[in-house]
């Protein structure tokens, strides 16, 4: 895989941006305030929005989803995936499933019975929000930190297949038979496999199938550098602006909730915290460990914070309602996952200038 290059310094990077890149927690607060004063202004308006729905699928949400994930995919090379099986790839994709899948469940199940005791609703929506790995955002945090972008799709792809196959599994044990067993109130879980499979299918398939077409069809057409020069150009924006439309959606469909029950969104917002600190932090010290590099690492430690919100969301409808404390707290996961993992890119890009500093004798990178 072709890695992005660790000479230039944080400053370059950021000359490197657009404006809407280099002042995106900027656009991000805007975004938040404008949801937030739409669902103020507009009597109704979460009601009409969480009405366009296909089961339990948002239709805003999702349109923001696949604007937001389309142009990053397109960018992708999907050849190198193809013809990459080092040993380093294979010890990358071991360690990611292991933090996503054995590490991140059982860490939000943890402080949620720690931090949240006494809020069954709160603490159910968030080992169901702990269950969703990263699908959606964590292409744009990891195109943002210089990450590698093969690496992250490659492990977007196969955490993805992943969890079709383990989340209702999981979700059975943690949220019933692990409770069972130490002997702690239960509320049950049962979600069925179309259900995950349909919303990763959506959410990753659709983007995925026209990002490859978009790419192969350009660089066929085109050739390599005419393709990114001049195609990817053009898309690579609508991330973003796709991105700020999500946003701008959550907080008009959820803004009566938040700003009525403050207490309780920072409650459900501090286990979150911690859990996307904790991970990104073990993602970046896995990759270190490894020896995979700066580009790498990156990647590995967004995909092990970031969560698939949409699914999360959708589940906890699903099963609980529309108006349940499940629900509100899968809403509160990517209202308080955007700011953090925005900051994280920036701890990103400083640890990226670190690791292209030369480190004293006898020390590795």
């Amino acid at each position: 895989m072709t890695a992005p290059s660790t000479d230039a310094s944080d400053g370059a990077v950021l000359e490197r941006l657009s404006t809407l890149d280099r002042y995106l927690p900027v656009w991000i607060l805007m975004a938040m305030g404008a949801g937030l004063g739409l669902g103020s202004a507009v009597d109704g308006l979460g009601d009409a929005l969480d009405a366009l729905a296909i089961g339990t699928v948002s239709l805003p949400i999702g349109l923001g989803l696949l604007l937001m994930m389309y142009p990053v995919l397109a960018k992708v090379r999907y050849g190198e995936i193809a013809r990459d099986r080092s040993p380093q790839t294979r010890r990358m994709l071991g360690a990611s499933l292991v933090l996503n899948w054995v590490i991140g469940p059982a860490l939000m199940f943890a402080l949620a019975w720690l931090l949240l005791p006494d809020e069954p609703e709160f603490r159910t929506g968030l080992i169901i929000v702990g269950l969703a790995r990263c699908i959606a955002m964590v292409l744009i945090w990891s195109d943002l930190s210089c990450a590698d972008r093969e690496a992250t799709a490659l492990l977007v792809a196969i955490n993805s297949v992943f969890q079709i196959v383990a989340y209702s599994v999981l979700g059975w044990f943690y949220l019933t038979a692990l409770p069972d067993l130490l002997g702690l109130d239960s509320q049950g879980f049962a979600v069925g496999l179309w259900e995950v499979a349909r919303t990763v299918l959506i959410f990753l398939g659709v983007p995925l199938v026209a990002g490859a077409l978009t790419r192969g069809i350009g660089v066929r057409r085109l050739g390599e550098q005419a393709y990114e020069a001049r195609v990817l150009a053009r898309i690579s924006p609508l991330a973003l602006h796709g991105l700020l439309f999500t946003i701008v959606m959550l907080f008009a469909l959820q803004g009566d909730a938040i700003t009525r029950e403050p207490l309780d969104v920072a409650r459900i917002a501090l286990p979150l915290l911690v859990y996307f600190a904790v991970m990104f932090a073990a993602g970046i010290a896995v990759g270190r460990r490894l020896q995979l590099g700066y580009p790498r690492t990156a990647s590995l430690a967004f995909t092990a914070a970031g969560n698939n919100f949409e699914l999360a969301i959708a589940v906890s409808i699903g099963v609980f309602g529309a108006t349940s404390g499940q629900a509100l707290a899968g809403v509160v996961g990517p209202l308080i996952e955007v700011p953090v993992l925005v900051g994280l890119v920036s701890v990103a890009l400083w640890l990226r200038r670190r690791w292209s500093t030369p480190l004293p004798t006898g020390t590795t990178a």
